[in-house]
């Protein structure tokens, strides 16, 4: 047996959810897709690229009420310490400066990359993000 899922969601972890939807909204222009509270301090808040519907990012605030303390405490310990996510874009030098005029901190300028154009940004709690213009790869040859 196999998993036949697809990826719906990633979660990156915040230290304030009301700061974090603004910069996520406002500042890099996604759109809120789901914003519920469920129990003492418990936020189920989710964010997508516009017109993308296939995944949502969650913006996960460590709770006590709802993961428990110590869980809670491990989860803050690991905010701006995730992985890179990368988000595609058609021009990035374009939407670079767009970004870097909203006030956007970019760790790399858009450079060239075998795999395309790329800069590199991050959040308002160090979490980085890849903004890349994908370049197609040459198709590697099969062994026959």
């Amino acid at each position: 047996m196999h998993l036949s899922t697809r990826l719906a969601r990633v979660t990156i972890y915040v230290r304030n959810q009301d700061d974090a939807l603004k910069f996520y909204t406002e500042t890099l222009g996604l759109e809120k897709r789901a914003d519920m509270t469920f129990g003492p301090g418990a936020r189920w808040l989710t964010v997508a690229p516009i017109g993308q519907s296939d995944i949502e990012i969650v913006l996960q605030e460590p709770v006590p009420a709802m993961h428990g303390e110590e869980f809670a405490r491990q989860i803050g310990e690991r905010v701006g310490q995730g992985t890179t996510w990368v988000f595609n874009t058609d021009d990035c030098r374009a939407e670079y400066e767009t970004l870097k005029g909203r006030g956007v901190t970019f760790v790399s300028e858009p450079q060239e990359q075998p795999y395309g154009i790329e800069a590199v940004f991050v959040d308002l709690y160090g979490n980085s993000f890849s903004l890349l213009q994908p370049r197609e790869m040459p198709e590697m040859p099969t062994n026959s």
